[in-house]
């Protein structure tokens, strides 16, 4: 089998890309001044800074002035749960819902909090790894401040009944948060529509630059702010903006969303043919099959170390992971797989396949027989 580069790990970072780079490069060179200056170059750096916030307002179907940029999904997750959280303290609101699937900055977010006088819910996903809305409305509580409920998880690609827990939180009247970090530009999002108080983003998981995210805030929602000390993001997160990153970002929003009908029939087709060849090497796969982002593959072989499969599948060029990025070198199982029923054994045999509109039907076949062959191979190790 002749070696070849496929990068399958999209879910973890992805690629920037030309039409991004090029949109972000006048502000690393020409249009240099800092937005806060009331000179042409401050001016010329001040309406880039609007125009994406304008760009991803429509995306999500929200007004510019609700878009706050940030550092990333993971401050984001962090300010809207704490932020919110604490803001609702002395009102009385001292309960939060949440899953037990969530990425890391929500559940430490909330550990944190119950260190603080919190009671937080965590409820147990089905074996597909879906929350339902019943669910939630069941654990809504008289004292509840918060829910929040990631859109689609990072891990196994399922894509949660987002509009229906937001109606679920609408009629108890609570502010509902979606970690939505997957889940933009994989799925049509309308923050009106579904009742979203509060949604979390990322650039470099969209091919914008790392470093730059979005924390989409409803007009009105009360919420701390995450750093003071300037005027910048209507003085709820001060420090001069990147520029550069931030026009990138508004670049890659729009991008995600064009094409979108027919970028999602190509991704899912051979996400499929993957999903397939992997399942008739025994592999199982985790996560719902039918509500799953266009370009999630988990599946776990059983009896096998997914560390040991990476390093191997890394030999022959194919970049993949065992779960999410963020907690890499861990030798736990998935909190979320356990959380979903799978043994530890099973978890740890997990590998996650994250592929994006540019991936072909030659590059699963490819990874198909890289498997077919390290299986074989792991198998005869097992023997001797």
């Amino acid at each position: 089998m002749e070696k070849r580069f496929v990068y399958a790990d999209n879910a973890a970072s992805t690629a920037v890309s030309e039409r991004v780079l090029n949109a972000m490069l006048p502000f690393l060179s020409e249009s240099f001044g800092n937005p806060s200056s009331i000179h042409r170059q401050g001016r010329d750096a001040r309406r880039a800074i609007e125009n994406a916030r304008e760009q991803i307002a429509e995306c999500l179907n929200c007004h510019p002035s609700e878009i706050y940029f940030t550092s990333g999904g993971t401050e984001s997750d962090w300010w809207a749960v704490t932020g919110y959280a604490k803001a609702q303290y002395e009102h009385g609101k001292r309960h939060i819902v949440t899953t037990a699937v969530e990425h890391k900055a929500v559940l430490e977010a909330c550990k944190k909090l119950e260190k603080q006088g919190f009671e937080v819910t965590y409820l147990k996903p089905d074996g597909d790894g879906i929350i339902t809305a019943e669910q939630v409305e069941n654990a809504i509580r008289k004292d509840t401040a918060l829910v929040t409920v990631m859109y689609a998880n990072n891990e196994v690609g399922t894509v949660m009944p987002v509009e229906e827990i937001g109606r679920v939180c609408k009629e108890k009247g609570v502010c509902f948060h979606t970690d939505a970090v997957q889940a933009v530009g994989n799925v049509k999002i309308d923050v009106k529509k579904q009742n979203i108080a509060m949604l979390s983003l990322s650039g470099h998981k969209i091919h914008a630059m790392k470093g730059i995210g979005v924390l989409y805030v409803r007009n009105g929602t009360a919420l701390e702010a995450m750093i003071t000390g300037g005027a910048q993001e209507k003085g709820r997160r001060a420090g001069t903006e990147n520029v550069p990153a931030i026009v990138g970002l508004g670049e890659a929003v729009k991008a995600a969303y064009e094409d979108f009908d027919g970028r999602y029939e190509r991704t899912v087709k051979v996400r499929d043919r993957l999903i397939d060849g992997l399942i008739k090497l025994g592999g199982r796969l985790n996560g719902s099959c039918e509500n799953r982002l266009m370009g999630n593959v988990n599946v776990s072989f059983e009896g096998f170390e997914g560390e040991t499969m990476l390093l191997l599948l890394d030999s022959k060029g194919i970049c993949a992971s065992g779960g999410s990025a963020c907690s890499s070198g861990q030798t736990e199982p998935s909190h979320v797989l356990t959380a979903m029923g799978l043994t530890a054994e099973q978890a740890r045999g997990a590998l996650r396949f994250s592929i994006d509109g540019g991936f072909t039907a030659e590059d699963a076949d490819y990874i198909i027989e890289a498997m077919k062959d390290i299986i074989s191979r792991l198998n005869k190790m097992k023997g001797l």
